[in-house]
């Protein structure tokens, strides 16, 4: 989706609150409320429930408070009446009736309690009334797609106790929202449900309602809390999965907590194993680049999550070559959608592969999970996937034979940019012009000069001398052509890319942050590189710009340029960690630790990139996602550049060189960072102007812990 797409609806997600299981997610507003925008209960890509909206005596309640439980699972809105209608001698004034819903989502299903009580000294009238509909949109009709055509609602079933929404699509798909009462309404029709009650002083009534493809046979107490315990059980299972992180600052453990939750919302069980969904509301698919990402961010304290994306990945590489799918033999999927426009061909995002660094990414990860967990088996079950990688890189990748890895889409319908900055102008001159494809982006051929370092050292781990050798010289031919095409001798910085006419984007970015990360510029570049991330230029006091504030099109309230993104500033903070700059990255930890603080410790997918100002907050980007993947994946790639660590299975090695904490932070521990078999607590202490390193309990010989200060 561009810009224009999600700029649609001024309100977005921020405000909103949002549940999810697997591919079913809701967004509705504080009262608990779904009222149009890009509000919903959302299925396979679809909206099954469009409005979804309670009053009691024909007005909206007045909000008390609401929010979603640490773990994710419920969401509840403690409300309350407005003032109601006289009963007898006696009229219901405000604030005498309390109701709390409570929902949560499960196995596809919604299910809903309202609980209402009546604080009165007099019995009190309680008519509710629900307004509901349910519009079948598309999620890219949602945001301002418009499509010439669509299929019919047909007429809906109506029961005493239940509706029954139906559209057969364009797809010849019939897909059912059905909304079951616990309780027969008073009144029910097409639009709405009546609840006449009256509740006597110091009463209490409780009500249940399930929406799902078909109604359930009794929404009730005892359904209620059985979907609950199960999602609860789910979820813990999620959260507890790695290592876990504790430290000596409340708010620093609640944006852990809160980020570790997020990643446990977001992440689904595939039959390959757990994979992280993009964000909500826009991305709650499979996504590549973005799973791959949060498994980089996440793999030193949970490796199973970087497993499964792997495994998911490989198994969906692509075997033939489409210009409408932007794939060819070897590629590794950019997104899938499960929604009716995917199916017929609307959009081409069914199985969709435009993103030109998402196979040197999945190499990537591959060596990193090899390195992080010894898992040798698992990586010869991919070496294939891994060579079909590696073979569209060195072939079909570089489509003008320049040596560099580049993309252009193959049809109109495509992405017209296709790395993570995708928007239609996110990629430009100096001068503001848009370049010519096919273009070659500059962190891009740092992730291809990484993969093929990752495949020399698994080829040396094969015993395969000759390709271990092959791909090392091939990584030091695409270090020197980057560093001598790329590199800007006035600016001392790198151009953010190559357009197909051999000429430089001379436009500094935030891509260079991602260059120091694969660690390919020289030690000299790098220093030159980081201390223009670190300057006014790019440093808004909030994290990295995603453009620098000269650039021609730099704007602080555009999607990716000159906005902030929790992942890209924390990407930035691991390049740097690569080079050595603790004090930098702590710098950015601050920063990040600090806007998260005024979002309630969860980042959102971007933030405006507005200068920080004394006293006052970061500015929200009205339709980010929230939450986002690798913005809640961010703070623990930060972190571990950070503390300086890494983990070597095959080593047994941790190593842990000049560690930093955060500026508000005493003391951190790690519990349970898993070595190949064995266990290791670490804890990290700041003793003056330092930060020590030592293990929480004796650590098995065969490991080793390496520390330096």
């Amino acid at each position: 989706m561009t810009d224009t797409d999600r700029d649609t609806d001024a309100r977005g997600p921020i405000g909103s609150y949002a549940l999810k299981h697997d591919y079913t997610f809701l967004v509705a507003d504080s009262l608990g409320d779904v009222r149009g925008g890009v509000d919903g209960l959302f299925r396979n890509d679809t909206r099954m429930l469009s409005r979804f909206r309670l009053t009691i005596g024909g007005a909206l309640p007045a909000l008390l408070g609401s929010g979603v439980s640490e773990d994710n699972v419920f969401f509840h809105a403690n409300v309350t009446n407005r003032p109601l209608p006289q009963l007898g001698n006696h009229a219901t004034p405000e604030g005498v009736i309390h109701i709390e819903r409570s929902r949560l989502l499960w196995e596809e299903r919604l299910y809903e309690r309202w609980t209402l009580t009546n604080y009165g000294e007099h019995p009190a009238p309680a008519p509710l009334s629900l307004a509901f509909d349910a519009d079948f949109a598309d999620i890219f009709d949602v945001p301002g797609h418009r499509r010439p055509d669509r299929g019919r609602l047909l007429p809906p079933d109506i029961g005493a106790d239940y509706i029954r929404f139906r559209y057969e699509g364009l797809d010849k798909v019939i897909r059912i929202s059905s909304i079951a009462f616990g309780r027969a309404p008073d009144v029910i029709d097409a639009e709405h449900a009546e609840f006449k009650l009256l509740l006597q002083q110091r009463t209490r009534d409780v009500l249940y309602l399930e929406i799902g493809a078909d109604p359930a046979p009794s929404p009730g107490e005892e359904r209620f809390r059985n979907a609950a315990a199960r999602a609860r059980v789910c979820m813990r299972n999620k959260r507890r999965r790695g290592a876990s992180l504790r430290t000596s600052g409340r708010l620093f453990n609640l944006w852990i907590d809160k980020s570790r939750a997020d990643l446990a919302l977001l992440e689904t069980d595939m039959p390959t194993g757990p994979y992280p969904f993009a964000g909500i509301p826009w991305f709650s698919t499979p996504f590549g680049r973005d799973a791959i990402v949060t498994s980089l961010q996440t793999l030193w304290l949970d490796p199973e999550r970087a497993r499964g994306v792997l495994s998911f990945l490989a198994k969906n590489q692509a075997r033939d070559a489409s210009s409408f799918a932007d794939s060819a033999p070897g590629k590794i999927m950019h997104e899938t959608r499960r929604g009716e426009m995917a199916a017929l061909g609307e959009v081409p995002f069914a199985r969709y592969y435009g993103g030109v660094d998402t196979t040197p990414l999945f190499v990537m990860l591959a060596g990193a999970y090899a390195r992080r967990t010894a898992d040798l088996a698992f990586i010869e079950e991919l070496w294939p996937a891994l060579l079909a990688a590696m073979d569209w890189i060195e072939g079909p990748a570089d489509s003008n034979k320049d040596g560099f890895v580049d993309y252009a889409r193959g049809e109109t319908t495509g992405l017209v940019n296709q790395g993570w900055k995708d928007s239609v102008d996110s990629i430009f001159h100096a001068d503001g012009r848009l370049p010519r494809g096919p273009i070659a982006l500059l962190e891009v051929q740092g992730y291809v000069y990484a993969a093929r370092r990752v495949m020399a050292e698994l080829a040396a781990r094969r015993g395969d001398p000759v390709l271990q050798k092959r791909w090392r010289q091939r990584a030091e031919e695409i270090r020197a052509a980057v560093e001598e095409r790329f590199w800007m001798p006035q600016s001392k910085f790198y151009a953010i890319a190559l357009d197909g006419e051999g000429e430089l984007c001379r436009v500094p970015a935030s891509n260079a942050g991602h260059l120091l990360y694969t660690g390919l510029p020289s030690a000299t570049r790098a220093t030159h590189v980081t201390a223009q991330l670190l300057s006014a230029t790019f440093d808004t006091g909030w994290g990295v710009r995603t453009v620098c504030d000269h650039a021609a099109r730099f704007n602080p309230m555009s999607y990716h340029n000159g906005s902030v993104w929790p992942h890209d500033t924390g990407v930035c903070a691991a390049g740097l960690a690569r080079y050595g700059d603790r004090v930098g990255i702590r710098h950015l930890l601050n920063q990040t630790f600090a806007a998260a603080h005024y979002f309630g410790m969860r980042l959102p997918e971007l933030l405006c990139g507005f200068a920080r100002a004394a006293g006052e907050p970061p500015v929200g980007y009205p339709v980010a996602c929230l939450p986002q993947a690798w913005s809640s994946g961010a703070p623990f790639m930060m972190l571990q550049a950070a503390l300086g660590l890494d983990i070597d299975a095959f080593r047994r090695e941790i190593v842990i060189d000049r560690p930093e904490l955060p500026s508000e932070i005493e003391r951190l521990e790690v519990h349970g960072l898993r070595v190949d078999d064995e266990i290791v607590n670490l804890q990290f202490q700041r003793i003056g102007d330092r930060v020590m390193a030592s293990t929480a309990h004796p650590i098995p010989e065969s490991v080793r812990v390496i520390v330096s200060v």
